[in-house]
């Protein structure tokens, strides 16, 4: 019999977006979430690591994460909901409400964990996933987020995190073999950064101690699918059949023309080679726009002329804007309040504007003079309240030098008691 699965990831709950409140934004993914698990019934849903956006999530986003448990566990109660821990999770926290999981049909895997003998607790990382009939149909091969203090010091494999990382692989993926029956499928799940894959800047470094991101080679051929987590664009890695789903929602204004999505995976392990598999990308509607503005001034201005008009009541349903401007020269005075101006009222949140340097040619660059030495700190502080986008202020320059000059008194102080 075929596996039926929904596979996503990197949620990031909690997830604030230059200091503005992403609730309303999760909660239209997960309605939409929930409509797709009404429609299509699947046998689980894996959800890939970095659940939370941060260790200890506020209690809104805890709230939002097991209200929706709840309501999947109504609209589909044979539906098993499998999630591990990413980077940005505490794994033991996530673990800690196991009872309350269970009433959901859900299992959270938050640390690889050790046997009173101090080897691999595998039987945590495998989990049976049943039919209607409760018939196993697949085991999934969890991996949390591997922290190299869970998986090194065992034993003469595991000496560092990379030759941790193989063995770990290797005995659950053999572990997962002797289980396995011919009309049983097997998808490993993991929060981790392969090679050759392509990353945004909204994601947190992971790699253990500066070693190179993971290969597929860790793979065996034995496993039908891998669901992965971390990255937050949606792509293949190497494979079909190896992927990321990638983040909901975009978490930066890099992922701006992602094509946000949740996979849907049916795998019938009877069948051979690429006939096993089906997928399906399901692309998940954008509730809130992201704009990119760049280039001059002139160009800025002109580009915010063609943006649409029509006023949105909710503040946290209104529109972001980025703006990076290109100059040689001193921004204009109150250049913030002249984008807001400009902007069509009650629609849109200017979150960031940046000033990109304009490169100067060479003949430029002959004449110019090199100082090297050391800046004052007026001069730092000119240089980054210029470099953030802000005109000159000689009140502001006032202030500032009259806290140095205060610092510089209090210093002397101290030295002369």
């Amino acid at each position: 019999m075929a596996v039926h699965f929904l596979h996503t990831s990197d949620w990031h709950l909690g997830q604030f977006f230059h200091n503005h409140d992403r609730e309303f934004e999760h909660t239209q993914f997960l309605n939409w979430l929930l409509e797709q698990i009404k429609t299509k019934q699947p046998q689980a849903l894996l959800i890939a690591g970095d659940i939370f956006d941060v260790i200890n999530p506020a209690s809104s986003a805890q709230k939002q994460l097991y209200q929706f448990l709840a309501d999947a566990h109504e609209l589909a109660p044979h539906m098993q909901t499998l999630m591990i821990a990413g980077n940005h999770d505490s794994g033991y926290r996530i673990e800690q409400v196991e009872p309350l999981l269970a009433k959901y049909n859900a299992k959270a895997v938050g640390i690889v964990g050790r046997t009173a003998e101090n080897t691999l607790n595998l039987d945590r990382l495998l989990i049976p996933i049943y039919d209607q009939q409760q018939n196993i149909i697949a085991w999934c091969l969890t991996l949390p987020y591997l922290r190299s203090a869970e998986i090194t010091g065992l034993n003469e494999h595991t000496t560092n995190s990379q030759n941790a990382i193989s063995y770990l692989h290797q005995q659950l993926i053999a572990e997962a073999k002797a289980r396995k029956q011919p009309h049983q499928a097997l998808i490993l799940m993991s929060h981790a950064h392969m090679q050759g894959s392509e990353t945004s800047d909204s994601e947190r470094p992971i790699i253990v101690g500066n070693e190179e991101a993971l290969s597929t080679a860790l793979f065996d051929d034995v496993i039908d699918y891998v669901a992965l987590g971390h990255l937050h664009k949606p792509q293949k890695v190497g494979q079909e059949h190896i992927r990321y789903s990638g983040s909901p929602i975009p978490l930066s204004f890099s992922e701006i023309n992602y094509k946000h999505q949740v996979v849907e995976v049916r795998i019938d392990p009877q069948l051979e080679d690429d006939a096993r598999f089906q997928f399906e990308a399901l692309l998940i509607p954008r509730s809130v726009r992201l704009h990119r503005l760049r280039g001059e001034l002139n160009e800025i201005f002109e580009q915010i002329r063609t943006l649409e008009h029509g006023e949105i009541a909710a503040i946290d349903q209104r529109e972001y804007v980025d703006i990076e401007y290109h100059t040689a020269t001193p921004p204009p005075p109150n250049l913030r309040q002249c984008f807001e101006d400009a902007l069509p009222p009650n629609r849109y949140r200017l979150v960031r504007i940046s000033r990109q340097y304009q490169a100067f040619n060479l003949d430029d660059a002959q004449t110019q003079k090199i100082h090297l030495e050391p800046p004052t700190p007026k001069k730092l502080f000119e240089q980054l309240w210029v470099k953030q986008g802000y005109s000159a202020d000689d009140s502001v320059l006032k202030d500032f030098l009259s806290l140095v000059a205060e610092a510089e008194t209090s210093i002397d102080a101290d030295e002369t008691a």
